[in-house]
């Protein structure tokens, strides 16, 4: 339990950064499945524009220190060459 007015503070900040990165990284989540989704039915269109909304959003949670870079970026890569392998196909 917070005892200084200090570590008081903190708590309550750290209460409110986690609201806000849980919300970040639902969103996340939630352009991840759309891709998903996408490449699950098996439309290439709806799937290469579904990654293309969902990279900059993978991106932004990197910098905003909800996903590390490495993570990102292997979704990021992953997804992609499904994408190509279902355009291609």
């Amino acid at each position: 339990m917070a005892n200084t007015p200090q570590s008081k503070k903190r708590a309550r900040q750290t209460e409110a950064r986690t609201d806000v990165n849980k919300a970040r990284r639902s969103r996340i989540r939630t352009y991840l499945r759309k891709v998903e989704e996408a490449i699950a039915s098996g439309d290439a269109a709806a799937a290469k524009d579904a990654l293309k909304a969902a990279q900059p959003e993978l991106m932004r949670g990197v910098t905003k220190g909800v996903v590390h870079k490495n993570t990102a970026s292997r979704k990021v890569s992953r997804l992609a060459a499904r994408v190509n392998a279902l355009t291609a196909a």
